[in-house]
């Protein structure tokens, strides 16, 4: 049984090959980080917003499960680990910059907020006399 070889990203060499281009070239922010927007395989449902590093994108690769960055805790945070709700991953798409990525997921174990409920967009911004307010979303 031989070695997986560890996953390498393409250098951003020219507009062209980010936009048009076969080559995974993810460009991470000045933290070294890009946000990760998960969804919900099936049904499309939002269900958190997250950051990954290089780090945490190739471990993402190498297991089929959702790893991110906590900004809060400074640590690599592979999600489902200590609470049991996995995210296996369908599909990793990226935007045209290659600077943004939607996570299409199966999300396993219950929710995935750590509210304990389905989705971390639980909640409506509306507006009412000039204030901002925030209703439960259906």
């Amino acid at each position: 049984m031989s070695a997986k070889a560890p996953i390498a990203f393409a250098a951003r060499e020219s507009k062209q090959a980010i936009e048009e281009g076969l080559l995974f070239a993810p460009k991470f922010d000045e933290h070294g980080l890009m946000p990760a927007f998960a969804v919900d395989s099936e049904t499309g449902a939002p269900l958190m917003l997250a950051y990954m590093n290089e780090q945490s994108l190739k471990m993402t690769l190498e297991l089929g499960q959702a790893v991110y960055w906590s900004r809060s805790r400074n640590q690599l945070w592979h999600k489902g680990a200590t609470s049991g709700e996995f995210q296996e991953i369908i599909d990793i798409r990226t935007d045209c910059d290659q600077d943004a990525l939607v996570l299409r997921v199966k999300q396993h174990g219950g929710g995935c907020c750590h509210t304990k409920r389905p989705t971390c967009f639980y909640r409506v911004v509306k507006t009412a006399d000039g204030e901002a307010l925030l209703e439960p979303a259906l």
